[in-house]
């Protein structure tokens, strides 16, 4: 019994005299910020445009990926929420697009006016709205942005009117385009080119696409529209310009839609697949954006697939309470008409239904 316990103590005694196992933590030293070259913009009616380089810090690339990746991500949550005909009716969807809703927000100022056309999802995330409002206003649901009662082409926030439905149409954009010109309004007016009206291509439709130009008096900027800091660089140089008094400024975008025209369009009849997958393999604004923080030493591609783990899971928790939350009921269809009035009554189909208003 004594040799026994004798030699176990001589093995356990090796063992403790053997060197603890080392743990290595490798930690890694990020840049702070990035100089980059960009795409110079075409030029109508000015001498100098905005600059073809600029510096990406590290905080804003970060800002930037997770903005634009929740954007994508929940368009395509919206994109399976229709199919499952949880979502009805008109549904514009912006994926492929990203890089002009966030990039935009990126050159203007927070208590700056935004209007926009039907697309609107992207640009009402971007303005300070929370995936769980835009998605359950698509769904119909008490916790949208709008009660609820707008859906995807009505979404409003605070300097934020969005989805509007008629985009220049009979002329009124050029009559715009001259007022605010004949009284030097600063309002910049922008073109997002995704290369389609609807299913028609652009060189289908317009004897001249120099969209840009189409202001004629107003000095106008082509913008590569896949690229954030080509948009936000050429946003500040925009804004810059209508602060100092100068008028109006157009912007054209040219940008890419993934997907149709609405929902109701599969967007493969006027254009092949191949088209699209190109668009995805070379220009694809999340791509590009990647590429340089990585290769730059602004982030790591494991640090940047944390962003996208927690993105889903924000879109899923907002996918959850946007099907779970209740619609509004019937006696609010006349509610918030106008904001601070009193109290009245708004027919309904017939002159024997009616509701009451409530501001």
């Amino acid at each position: 019994m004594r040799k026994m316990l004798a030699a176990v103590s001589r093995v356990l005694s090796g063992v403790a005299q053997k060197p603890a196992s080392r743990v290595l933590v490798a930690s890694r030293n990020f840049a702070n910020d990035a100089t980059f070259e960009i795409k110079k913009c075409d030029l109508h009616r000015l001498e100098e445009g905005p600059p073809v380089t600029t510096v990406l810090t590290r905080e804003d690339g970060l800002r930037y990926y997770r903005m634009m990746q929740t954007v994508r991500r929940m368009e395509l949550k919206a994109d399976q929420l229709y199919k499952q005909k949880i979502i009805r009716g008109f549904c514009h969807l912006c994926d492929g697009q990203e890089a002009c809703c966030v990039g935009l927000e990126a050159g203007i100022n927070p208590t700056d006016h935004l209007i926009t056309a039907y697309r609107a999802h992207g640009f009402t995330f971007t303005r300070g709205l929370s995936v769980r409002e835009i998605l359950a206003e698509l769904t119909g649901r008490r916790g949208g942005c709008a009660k609820g009662k707008g859906g995807s082409m009505h979404m409003y926030a605070k300097n934020f009117y969005g989805g509007n439905g008629i985009v220049g149409a009979q002329g009124q954009i050029f009559e715009a385009y001259n007022m605010a010109a004949l009284w030097k309004l600063p309002c910049i007016f922008i073109c997002e080119n995704n290369r389609y009206g609807m299913g028609t291509s652009v060189e289908r439709a317009a004897a001249s696409t120099d969209y840009y130009k189409r202001g004629d008096f107003i000095p106008g900027l082509r913008v590569d529209g896949m690229d954030i800091l080509c948009v936000r660089e050429a946003t500040r140089f925009a804004a810059a310009y209508c602060r100092s008094g100068k008028g109006p400024i157009l912007m054209e975008l040219q940008t890419y839609r993934y997907h149709g025209h609405s929902m109701s369009d599969p967007g493969v009849s006027y254009r092949t697949r191949e088209e699209i997958q190109e668009v995805r393999s070379k220009s694809d604004p999340i791509m590009l954006l990647k590429d340089r923080m990585v290769n730059s030493n602004l982030a790591s591609v494991e640090e940047l697939k944390e962003i996208d783990v927690e993105v889903r899971k924000e879109i899923e928790d907002a996918a959850q309470f946007a099907t779970a939350d209740p619609e509004p009921p019937l006696e609010e269809l006349g509610y918030h008409i106008y904001s601070s009035d009193p109290p009245f009554e708004v027919r309904g189909a017939n002159q024997w239904i009616k509701f009451k208003s409530i501001s």
